[in-house]
C-alpha cells in the first residue's frame, strides 16, 4: 500500500517522519478509527511510539495495514493516563519485552508495576532529553498532568501534543521557552472539541504571537476548532488523520 506524505518544507532533514497510527479522524479509508490517538516517529536516534490509542486490537491492525513493525519501536511516550492513549501498551509490552516507557511520575503506581514487569519505566516530571534532539516537555498541568514530545530540527521545533489538558498554548509556549527557539509544527490533540468559536479564535491568535509555522490539529481539536485553524493557517494547516504521515523535507 503506498500512499503520499505530507511535507512540510525546510526542516534540514529528509529521513524524520511522523505518521499517525490511531486516531478518530479518517485519513487512509482503509484504516479503522476510533477515539484515540498514537502516532509514530522514525527517522530521530530512536523510532518512538507516542501513545497507543485506546484498542490494542485496531493499533495492531493499524501498524500492519501501515507496514509498520511493533518490534521496530524503540520507546514508548505515554502522554498521560486517559484509556484513549494508553489502552495499546500491554500488547506493544507483549511483543517487545523490555521496552522503555517514558510516563509521567503522576502515573498510578499499579500501572508502573504492570510496565515493570516487561519494560522499563522512566518517570517524567520535569523536561527531559529522550534522545538526540527529541526531548519531553515534563509533566504540566494541575489536574490532568501530561507530558508532550518536542523535536529540534534546524527549522525549528515540532511539538507532538496527545489531548492538551494543560491547555494547548500553556503548552507551546512551554516548549518554546524550553528550547529557545522557532516552533515549526504543532500536532496533536488540541482540546477544543467542546470550546467555543471565541476561545478557538483567541488560541488560533495567540499562536499567530508564538509564531507557529504549521499545524496538524486532529483527535480533540474537534472539527469547528479543525475547520478555523485551517482557514487562518491556509496552506500551511495540514489535514491528518489515521494513516496521514508528515515527512520533512531541506
Amino acid at each position: 500500500m503506498s500512499h503520499k506524505a505530507e511535507t512540510v518544507s525546510t526542516v534540514g532533514t529528509n529521513e524524520l517522519a511522523i505518521k499517525v497510527i490511531y486516531d478518530n479522524n479518517p485519513y487512509i479509508q482503509e484504516l479503522g478509527t476510533a477515539w484515540g490517538l498514537s502516532t509514530l516517529i522514525v527517522g530521530t536516534e530512536k523510532n518512538i511510539l507516542f501513545d497507543t490509542g485506546g484498542d490494542d486490537s485496531l493499533l495492531l491492525s493499524n501498524m500492519k495495514k501501515l507496514a509498520v513493525e511493533p518490534d521496530s519501536i524503540d520507546a514508548v511516550v505515554l502522554s498521560h493516563i486517559h484509556g484513549d492513549h494508553t489502552g495499546g501498551l500491554n500488547t506493544i509490552l507483549e511483543i517487545k519485552p523490555q521496552i522503555t516507557v517514558y510516563l509521567p511520575e503522576s502515573f498510578p503506581k499499579k500501572m508502573k508495576e504492570n510496565i515493570q514487569k516487561f519494560g522499563t519505566n522512566v518517570e517524567v516530571k520535569q523536561p527531559i532529553k529522550i534522545c538526540e534532539n527529541v526531548y519531553s516537555t515534563g509533566q504540566l498541568g494541575k489536574w490532568i498532568k501530561e507530558q508532550s514530545l518536542i523535536i529540534r530540527t534546524k527549522a525549528g521545533l515540532i511539538v507532538i501534543i496527545g489531548c492538551a489538558h494543560p491547555g494547548i498554548v500553556k503548552i507551546v509556549a512551554a516548549a518554546k521557552d524550553l528550547m529557545k527557539d522557532n516552533v515549526l509544527l504543532v500536532m496533536g490533540g488540541f482540546h477544543l472539541e467542546w470550546a467555543t468559536k471565541a476561545k478557538i479564535e483567541k488560541t488560533i491568535s495567540a499562536f499567530k504571537q508564538l509564531g507557529v509555522q504549521y499545524v496538524a490539529p486532529c483527535h480533540c481539536t474537534g472539527e469547528k476548532a479543525r475547520s478555523l485553524f485551517e482557514k487562518q493557517f491556509g496552506k500551511n494547516y495540514i489535514n491528518i488523520g489515521a494513516g496521514k504521515t508528515i515527512t520533512m523535507a531541506d
